[in-house]
């Protein structure tokens, strides 16, 4: 059954993927992932989604723990959190292939509800098991409609909230079910989350995330690492630094402008803590990416 899923995930990343080997589908976050070779460090601040990994390796961390998967598991994150990660085994002759699905709370929510869903103690939000058959199957199906357009409005909500009923009384259901509830600490959490997201180059009010999150100010910051291992400062920090490092690699943008672009009064400043997260300073790095990319 993998390998059915395999071929079907890899039919459509080869005709449809990007330079970076993201292939995004018709079926709103639905994503296929290829890469032909082991890839560098990859610096982002996730959101909810399962990745099923069915060809290949790839290395995820986030603050002290890491996770090594392959072909057969799936990798569940059930908050906004900062992730390194890095695919590891990867060849011409096999590459790496996974499927991406962003998780909906709405989606969980409503079913948790209907099946009477009891929440049990599992807060991590990170994880990696083996992928259930079902989940295999129900995959299966929604790239299958991808081939059969017309049907994609009628059929995709009922494969998409099956792919989710599935997720939820699978190995990875405990995680996922603190995502349907509407007034948790971690959907509290999510909502100043979603405006440090937005509003990431604006002065930190602390005050006012914590107000969006309906927390006062000392239990918003215990929640806030609890979700997301970070401060909240930090985490606006590494939202700025992911989006310069994108500003100069994708716009070729200075590191000064980038530097301005997200918030940054200091290139100094900034200067340093990129070197502290992406291991170069701005320039070496860039020069470093550009030496890799014309040798690819």
């Amino acid at each position: 059954m993998t390998d059915t899923l395999l071929t079907a995930v890899r039919r459509y990343a080869e005709a449809h993927s990007d330079p970076a080997g993201v292939a995004r589908t018709p079926i709103p976050g639905l994503t296929t992932i290829r890469a032909t070779a082991p890839t560098d460090l990859d610096y982002t601040i996730s959101r909810p989604l399962v990745c099923l990994v069915l060809q290949g390796t790839k290395h995820v961390a986030m603050g002290s723990q890491a996770f090594t998967f392959s072909a057969g598991d799936s990798l569940l994150i059930t908050a906004d959190v900062p992730t390194v990660s890095q695919i590891t085994r990867a060849s011409v002759a096999a590459p790496y292939f996974a499927l991406v699905l962003d998780l909906d709370p709405a989606v969980i929510a409503e079913l948790a509800v209907e099946m009477k869903a009891v929440l049990v103690g599992d807060s991590a939000p990170v994880r990696v098991v083996p992928t259930d058959a079902e989940v295999v199957d129900a995959a299966l199906r929604l790239m299958r409609l991808i081939e059969r357009p017309v049907s994609v409005p009628v059929l995709r909500p009922q494969l998409m909230r099956e792919m989710h009923y599935w997720l939820l009384v699978g190995r990875h259901g405990p995680a996922i079910r603190r995502l349907g509830l509407p007034d948790s600490q971690l959907q509290r959490v999510a909502r100043a989350v979603a405006v440090l997201r937005t509003e990431f180059a604006q002065p930190l009010r602390v005050e006012h995330l914590a107000s969006v999150a309906g927390m006062g100010q000392s239990s918003f910051h215990q929640h806030f690492r609890a979700v997301t291992s970070l401060s909240p400062l930090q985490f606006q920090k590494q939202l700025r630094l992911i989006e310069a490092r994108r500003l100069m690699l994708s716009q070729r943008a200075s590191s000064s402008s980038a530097a301005f672009a997200v918030g940054y009064e200091s290139v100094s400043q900034f200067t340093r803590e990129y070197g502290r997260m992406f291991g170069l300073p701005p320039a070496r790095d860039m020069k470093a990416a550009m030496s890799k990319a014309q040798a690819a």
